[in-house]
């Protein structure tokens, strides 16, 4: 067995997706990388936390493609979108995998400590293993921890919760059912789920009565309901712990006893009210909590609602996706003359483009998305996880060698 490093170039806290793809990246850059996680597993909220299905989108080419892929998550279009279930278990031992084979050094059940200063120059952590502590020092720092724990440590200055008061947003243990009928057994993915139920009520109307009846517990007024790619399985997000402080061990405690008192009061209540759950019983749950909203690291920049709104410069489309900027702007124009797409001349710079989607562009996004998808489908079937992650170090390899010394 080969002993850990006490020194890396690049120093990785949490095992998250935000960490495992930074220690990927970083160590398929050639970069001697570590990565400290305080549980015995990798994968963060979705195999720690039960999260499940994975949501929303990213642009195409980046490692979210490939850890899908290399996941097998079976991909549905839903009311909500595309929704991505993953085998929570599975995905355990191919995320360790899929890092260890990356060669980075991983360190499990060590939660970082401290960290490690010389003036304002962060140089490393300091770690709890079973052997006592532990320093590790880097040329460079990536806090995936989801708190900003090592940066707050630091000295980063940060925000949390809202204006006013501090509030921040609930806490949540996601769990997971397994008994639903899967003909009558409805999904919905929030309170504006337009779902109903077989008499024509609104199921999020139906929640919300049934918690001012106290059937649901008083701040529980949705209970949503998500498919996990397995037949008769549903994944919970519902239950719902307010005003706790999850960055002290007060808070965390008086989270967890209020969440884990919900999840039977919830299921009693599917179990009695809600078609296609009768017989549905509790697979398990998430073994740490669900915090939505915590320390916001007040970076060199906060982007704003203006930066969403007023486009995308040209040239970092160009930078982006490593095309040449003659190429981005023909297709600018092309999409411009179709109506997909405005091109205005930024203020701060006239010699630049910012772009902005029309409404016929945005209108646009939903067919791509699904083009994409049964492209990269098509494109991967047959192709297990593992030859996946070796088709990439290969193309990583051609690329490598293609580029000119020096």
């Amino acid at each position: 067995m080969t002993q850990f490093s006490q020194h890396y170039d690049v120093l990785v806290a949490g095992g998250g997706p935000a960490g495992i793809c930074a220690a990927v990246a970083a160590a398929r850059q050639g970069a001697r990388t570590a990565l400290a996680e305080r549980y015995g597993i990798l994968g963060g909220m979705f195999t720690s936390g039960y999260v499940n299905p994975i949501l929303g989108a990213v642009a195409p080419g980046t490692m979210y493609d490939e850890v899908i892929a290399l996941l097998g998550a079976s991909c549905a279009t839903t009311r909500n979108g595309r929704e991505m279930g993953v085998d929570a278990e599975r995905a355990k031992g191919l995320l360790l995998r899929f890092v260890r084979d990356a060669g980075v050094d991983i360190f499990l059940q060590t939660p970082v400590v401290e960290v490690v200063k010389e003036g304002s120059a962060v140089k490393g952590l300091v770690v709890g293993t079973q052997e006592g502590l532990r320093t590790l020092t880097a040329g460079a720092l990536v806090d995936a921890t989801g708190d900003g724990f090592a940066a707050a440590r630091a000295g980063a200055a940060y925000e949390m919760g809202r204006a006013g008061d501090g509030r921040c947003q609930p806490a949540t243990l996601e769990f997971t059912l397994y008994g639903v009928d899967e003909e009558t057994g409805i999904t919905c993915w929030g309170g504006s789920d337009p779902v109903t139920l077989p008499g024509g009520e609104r199921y999020a109307d139906f929640c919300r009565e049934a918690s001012a009846r106290g059937e649901l517990p008083e701040n529980v007024t949705i209970v949503r309901i998500h498919r996990t790619g397995r037949p008769g399985e549903r994944s919970v997000n519902a239950t719902q712990a307010n005003g706790c402080n999850t960055l002290t061990p007060e808070g965390v405690l008086e989270a967890e006893y209020i969440l884990r008192g919900q999840i039977d009061r919830i299921i009693d209540f599917l179990r009695r009210r809600v078609p296609g759950y009768a017989g549905c019983q509790l697979k398990g749950s998430g073994s740490t909590l669900g915090v939505r909203e915590t320390r916001r690291i007040t970076g060199d920049y906060i982007i704003t609602d203006r930066d969403v709104e007023t486009g995308a410069r040209q040239e970092d489309v160009a930078c982006f996706y490593a095309v040449d900027k003659t190429s981005v702007a023909r297709d600018a124009r092309r999409l411009e003359d179709m109506g997909h797409l405005r091109r205005e001349v930024d203020p701060d710079n006239r010699r630049q483009y910012q772009l902005y989607l029309t409404g016929a562009g945005r209108d646009m996004l939903p067919l791509l998305e699904e083009a994409y998808q049964a492209f990269s489908e098509k494109l991967s079937a047959g192709i297990s996880g593992e030859d996946w992650q070796t088709l990439q170090a290969l193309l990583k390899r051609l690329e490598e060698n293609s580029c000119p010394e020096g």
